[in-house]
């Protein structure tokens, strides 16, 4: 039953699920000590330098933060290199994605993307009632190729989500290259970067190998994933000015509040303090794909904190067999299951139960 008169556009729209929590893993399968490897989160907690920071700015919530975040924007024009006008910041790059959406889509527009990919991309398309273009991946990795022939004179986006989630492919920013040389100009490009941090530098920079040639091109990257401020959700965008002065008119006012704008500067202020833990992790994923293979998974090229198993119609059985065992995961009915890099205990964790179950790889 619906109470007022809700737009078409909502009322079949599917809710975002996040991963599941251990404690309801553990209330549903009657266990205890269960770890979460279903949220891409960095198991390792901010360094002090960022938490003493986020608690001297609680002491200030009584008032406003700024709206635009400058401080926070100039900090990261001087971190990756570009004019502070290039940058906006904003709750998470996925709520950068919303605007992006928001400052572009109409009603009858279409947006495409290699799929699968980021499960937000359908629902904001749908909930701008335009329609969302699906590329299907080949091996894995994107066809881009089929997603430049996918683009008509509807197409307002194109979502290049790499590292893809879930599957952990990377495209280089020489294919990027070439596939917007294609495109009309006044198609927007978005190169959505979450996990930025744990790519081979092999691939690229887009940030300095493309925003600077295509004014049709965004990029979107986050500190909840490699920084661990999953829980104050900020992320920023770089782009053309022009670009970045259309978006900035869809943040919600103080969207990004005081505490995640401390906590996001002295992040950024400290980026190298980081390289250990994300050296830990990348060393442990290492570690688990090694095993993995070991053991006659043939894995995607992950290029993020997790790997994929693809599983088919197998994924919810297997996922729920971990649950059992105390490894929460995170999986896509009838394709695969997404399992997040964590601490060296939680990874032995999932490995021993992927070896308990035994069973063909």
């Amino acid at each position: 039953m619906s109470i007022g008169r809700v737009r078409p556009a909502i009322t079949g729209l599917p809710a975002y699920h996040p991963g599941k929590a251990a404690e309801q893993a553990e209330a549903e399968h009657g266990i205890s000590g269960a770890v979460k490897l279903a949220s891409n989160e960095n198991p390792y907690e901010p360094i002090p330098q960022v938490v003493e920071a986020m608690q001297e700015a609680a002491k200030g919530v009584n008032r406003y933060a700024d709206h635009r975040a400058t401080g926070l924007r100039e900090a990261i024009g001087d971190w990756i290199g570009v004019d502070e006008r290039q940058v906006s910041v904003g709750c998470g790059s996925v709520g950068l994605l919303q605007q992006l959406f928001l400052t572009y889509v109409d009603a009858g527009d279409e947006v495409v993307s290699p799929w699968r990919s980021f499960e937000a991309y359908p629902i904001f398309a749908q909930l701008m009632g335009a329609t969302f273009v699906e590329v299907p991946l080949v091996d894995h990795r994107f066809d881009l190729e089929a997603a430049a022939a996918a683009v008509i004179p509807a197409t307002k986006l194109v979502l290049l989500a790499t590292p893809n989630n879930p599957t952990g492919t990377a495209v280089s920013t020489a294919e990027i290259h070439e596939f917007v040389s294609g495109l009309p100009s006044d198609v927007i490009v978005v190169v959505d970067e979450a996990y930025r941090e744990f790519l081979d530098p092999g691939f690229g920079d887009p940030v300095r190998d493309l925003v600077p040639q295509f004014a049709n091109l965004v990029v979107t990257r986050t500190l909840s994933k490699a920084y661990g401020l999953a829980g104050v959700r900020t992320g920023y965008l770089v782009a053309h000015p022009d670009v970045v002065t259309e978006v900035d008119k869809t943040l919600v006012p103080f969207a990004v509040n005081a505490i995640a704008q401390a906590g996001a500067l002295a992040a950024v202020r400290n980026a190298s303090a980081y390289k250990p833990a994300i050296d830990r992790l990348l060393a442990e994923r290492n570690r688990v794909v090694s095993a993995l293979t070991d053991a006659g998974w043939k894995l995607p090229d992950s290029q993020a904190n997790f790997v994929y198993l693809d599983l088919g119609e197998r994924t919810l059985e297997v996922c729920v067999e971990l649950e059992r065992r105390g490894v929460v995961t995170r999986p896509f009915a009838g394709e695969g299951l997404r399992v997040t890099i964590g601490t060296p205990e939680e990874n032995a964790k999932f490995l021993g139960a992927m070896a308990e179950m035994g069973g063909d790889a």
